[in-house]
């Protein structure tokens, strides 16, 4: 169920571009037969939204709903649109404020557009028109500014940034790499992915510990997955028959300096939110992590009660693996 929880949310191009090709063939007859516009403009929607639901990352299948949305007039669909487009963009507070008070059938294509210009979903056009000479989205120094302040929690934002700072390290910044990535996970602690992207990048570095520790991140979030072990593995490979010193998985006291790196980030990116049912506190329990543990699940900064859990966990505390998981299905 997860693996396939998880292939709706990775772009298929293929099936996009099928898609949205019979959806701009259904909204064609749609204009062509008025009898059966109802049926046709309604097929031709539902295909719209499917071509989306497959391949997120390629903008004529937003382009092609939204078309369909003024064909049908509808302001408030219009505005879903972009309200649902902004949200894989980071939800960037300068963007979601053009949507109040806009005359969606009048200016909605216009500001789909300019959102496309300032945020080309292709990771490849936006790293060409980042380092344009005209500048024409900003410096990579105002991107890396730009991610302080956006929302990465949903998972389509993870991946379409995610592959934006692929670029970043392709182009030999690695440092700048690192920190932004662990930025996403701290927006996103279950991204395996990215865990595993960045726990290759550490062992082509030598860092053993940190790679360990990103590995250990993806087994555990993937209890099939078996990257951790293999990595020990190729370092009992690469260890035998020589002088060196045998590696051993790091002490517990890296592995909460790491974790708490990443507590105190996922603090400084969490955005609680404000429940109307607040549960009481339970009087008889007088540990103070576990009194934060519920605080944190009770707000739903699920992402910091991960990192929080993990790293009690990683202390020998058995008793924070149960608030481990409910970290974890609230992500998901």
């Amino acid at each position: 169920m997860e693996d396939s929880k998880d292939l709706l949310q990775h772009p298929r191009r293929n099936l996009g571009n099928r898609y949205r090709s019979q959806a701009r063939k259904f909204a064609k007859l749609a204009t062509m037969d008025e009898s059966r516009f109802s049926d046709n403009i309604g097929w031709a929607e539902q295909s719209a939204r499917q071509a989306i639901l497959y391949d997120f990352t390629d903008e004529e299948n937003w382009r092609c709903l939204a078309d369909i949305k003024l064909i049908l007039g509808d302001s408030a669909g219009l505005s879903a649109v972009l309200e649902d487009l902004f949200s894989i963009l980071g939800r960037d507070p300068e963007q979601v404020e053009q949507l109040q008070n806009v005359d969606f059938l009048n200016f909605g294509l216009e500001l789909l557009e300019a959102a496309f210009a300032r945020d080309p979903l292709n990771p490849d056009v936006w790293w060409e028109k980042l380092n344009s000479p005209a500048g024409q989205i900003g410096t990579l120094n105002q991107f890396v500014e730009r991610c302080k302040r956006l929302d990465f929690r949903d998972q389509r934002a993870n991946i379409i940034f995610g592959r934006r700072i692929e670029r970043i390290r392709d182009s030999g910044q690695i440092d700048l790499f690192i920190e932004l990535a662990r930025n996403l996970l701290a927006h996103r602690p279950q991204n395996h992915e990215l865990w595993h992207e960045l726990g290759r990048l550490y062992e082509r570095l030598n860092k053993a510990d940190e790679a360990w520790i990103c590995y250990d991140h993806v087994q555990t979030l993937r209890a099939h997955s078996n990257v951790r072990d293999e990595y020990m593995s190729r370092l009992t490979d690469k260890m035998d028959g020589k002088d060196e010193q045998s590696w051993t998985k790091p002490p517990i006291s890296k592995r909460d300096e790491f974790l708490s790196q990443m507590v105190a980030l996922a603090n400084r990116v969490s955005m609680p939110e404000i429940v109307d049912d607040v549960v009481e506190m339970d009087d008889t329990i007088t540990n103070d992590d576990e009194k934060k543990l519920l605080r944190l699940l009770n707000q739903n900064d699920f992402s910091e009660a991960f990192f929080v859990a993990r790293r009690l966990v990683a202390q020998g505390e058995d008793w924070a693996a149960e608030y481990l998981e409910q970290a974890r299905l609230g992500l998901d």
